[in-house]
């Protein structure tokens, strides 16, 4: 898959939509107003035939974003070295800004499971993932962004918040977060949690996405099942964050009785309109001393996510 001859796509800003099957034509064909797509990056590490022909076509007019599933960045299993390595030559190919993941382990003993299975969040963990996010960093040559799961049970071993553990892991490994705000709704639904506070714990600086989705409501408990529309809940947080963190890149997610395409760009352009009338020139710091940080991380959404490849290659 080549990109050679097309100009080098944009930084992801603004509103995107995940890129999937049955859109392929639509976006090449129409080549409709989105800012930039994700995709799932297993679905095209190995692809070839019309995915990695339509891919390659969209490349050339849209910054792309992988979001992975099988990282599996909190396993005691080692990292897959292969799965790297396909990662990086597939994010390398589509000029990818960032690469993200979940803040999850998904398999053991060589197995996966293909669930994102909740961590303990104990110091020993922290350890171990900010360990595991520099190495995945180091070989990709660009960002890694963490994303907060949804989840439906909590470990007694805890020693920390979620939000505390996701603070401290992206300030150590100097990753990036994935704020998935219906992930935060989901689990503050499941476990009682506050999810302003949620918000409030994390560093502005090192929110570089956004995610917004549907979730199913069963009264008791919330499933994360990614079938829109968003929902006003999710909505409502989502200007919370907005807020909080400023014009940070945001993507609809929409995974179950996916919609044609122009619905799902009607989700898009309502995230635009939150971000356009509710994101403030400078949100609060998340520490004192921090606001130059924070500043140019609003003047600039990506700045620190792009500038990491100069910085190591």
């Amino acid at each position: 898959m080549s990109t050679h001859g097309h100009a080098l796509p944009r930084p992801a800003r603004g509103c995107g939509i995940g890129l999937r099957a049955r859109h392929f034509r639509h976006v090449i064909e129409q080549r409709p107003a989105v800012d930039w797509f994700e995709i799932i990056s297993e679905n095209f590490m190995d692809s070839e035939g019309w995915p990695a022909e339509a891919l390659r076509r969209i490349a050339a007019h849209y910054p792309i974003v992988p979001h992975g599933v099988s990282l599996s960045i909190g396993s005691s299993d080692p990292l897959d070295a292969g799965y790297l390595q396909r990662l990086r030559r597939l994010a390398d190919e589509v000029r990818a800004p960032w690469v993200s993941d979940h803040l999850c382990w998904t398999g053991i003993g060589g197995h996966n499971s293909h669930d994102l299975l909740p961590l303990p969040y104990t110091a020993e963990t922290l350890a171990h993932v900010v360990d595991r996010a520099k190495q995945v960093q180091d070989v990709l040559g660009r960002r890694l962004l963490l994303e907060n799961p949804s989840s439906y049970l909590s470990f007694r071993a805890s020693t920390m918040h979620e939000w505390d553990f996701l603070a401290d892991l992206s300030e150590r490994a100097d990753c990036g977060l994935l704020l998935d705000v219906n992930n935060v709704y989901v689990c503050s639904r499941n476990h009682g949690w506050d999810a302003i506070a949620y918000l409030d714990a994390l560093p502005p600086d090192r929110v570089g996405q956004i995610h917004v989705a549907g979730h199913t409501d069963h009264g008791t408990h919330c499933i994360d099942t990614h079938i829109g529309p968003t929902p006003s809940s999710v909505w409502s947080l989502y200007r919370e964050a907005i807020r909080r963190f400023g014009a940070v890149p945001t993507l609809v997610e929409w995974d179950e009785e996916i919609p044609d395409f122009p619905v799902l760009q009607q989700e898009a352009e309502r995230a635009r309109a939150v971000m356009e009338r509710d994101a403030l020139p400078e949100p609060r710091a998340a520490h004192a001393g921090d606001g130059d940080a924070v500043s140019n991380a609003v003047s600039n959404p990506v700045g620190f996510l792009v500038g990491y490849e100069a910085a190591t290659s």
